[in-house]
């Protein structure tokens, strides 16, 4: 394979991979638990954060109110990164066949 071959191979691969990422960046990626819901974007900003008006708020209840919303967007960053893996890791193996 020449080099101008290669170069043009490159910057195509480069383009997908810009559009791929603009594409999760734009996703909305949710995380629930128990009776909090959040949503973060691909670029890992939360956006949105929904708790059940049904609890009742007292001193042991904030405690389990903070827990729920780490958890909640622990699980929307999870998914967020699982999403950039199976999406973005093609890539990786295609930068080796240029290598």
């Amino acid at each position: 394979m020449n080099i101008q071959a290669m170069m043009k191979q490159a910057q195509k691969m480069q383009h997908e991979m810009q559009k791929t990422k603009e594409e999760i960046d734009k996703k909305i990626f949710p995380g629930k638990y128990s009776m909090v819901e959040v949503e973060v974007n691909g670029k890992k900003e939360l956006q949105k954060v929904t708790i059940d008006k049904s609890m009742e708020l007292d001193k042991d209840n904030i405690e389990l109110l903070e827990d729920m919303l780490l958890v909640a967007v622990n699980d929307a960053l999870k998914k967020v990164d699982v999403e950039t893996e199976q999406k973005m890791g093609k890539y990786a193996s295609g930068l080796t066949g240029l290598l």
